[in-house]
């Protein structure tokens, strides 16, 4: 089988999100992501759902989720753009974004890989992707953040282990409109999904 050499970027672990108060709306925002390289050759799809990759500083390498080089699983697979697909499941630790690649000699035929991205879980904690594990590709219920500036919020960990930020707010509720929210509500997150507004509460 013919070797894809594909470019990734892993979306960073930590989220960025415009905040506000009760008055102005916030819009979720994009960190700017490292780029890596990845080497397909073990599945027929490359990063498929339920297969696995290595970790490296530089590349994800796609493995046998038995090798004990395997890192993290695919938990959802789109051929597409991220802006253009669907959300990730919550839970989702990091994205990676998977740029097309059609090789000019593929003896096979089978060698083209569409662009698009694939939401990672690790196969061990810790699970930044969890209610208030500290990042993750997504703001959930349970994840606590703390102002950055300009109407900014990053997300953090909840119990500020590892020498983070101390949190200053949590997302208590999920809810379509605003008036959804409890009384205890004083900042507004953008979550997408079918109850995009995130009610965060003052810790």
């Amino acid at each position: 089988m013919c070797a894809l050499l594909l470019v990734v970027v892993a979306v960073a672990l930590s989220g960025c999100q415009q905040s506000s108060g009760s008055d102005d709306g916030g819009s979720q925002e994009t960190t700017p992501a490292p780029t890596a390289t990845a080497v397909s050759g073990y599945g027929v799809v490359f990063l498929g759902i339920d297969e696995c990759s290595s970790f490296g500083r530089e590349s994800f390498t796609e493995v046998s989720c038995t090798s004990e080089r395997a890192a993290a699983r695919v938990v959802a697979r789109h051929d597409r753009k991220v802006g253009e697909g669907p959300l990730c499941p919550a839970t989702t630790d990091f994205v990676l974004h998977i740029n097309e690649q059609k090789p000019s000699a593929d003896e096979d035929g089978d060698g083209a890989v569409p662009e698009g991205y694939a939401c990672m879980r690790n196969l061990e904690a810790p699970h930044p992707g969890d209610p208030g594990g500290g990042g993750g590709p997504r703001t959930i219920v349970g994840d606590c953040v703390y102002s950055a500036g300009a109407g900014e919020v990053r997300e953090t960990s909840c119990d500020s282990k590892g020498g983070g930020k101390a949190p200053e707010f949590k997302v208590s509720a999920a809810v379509e409109r605003r008036s959804g929210c409890p009384a205890s509500t004083q900042l507004y997150v953008e979550l997408g999904g079918p109850r995009p507004v995130g009610c965060a509460r003052p810790l």
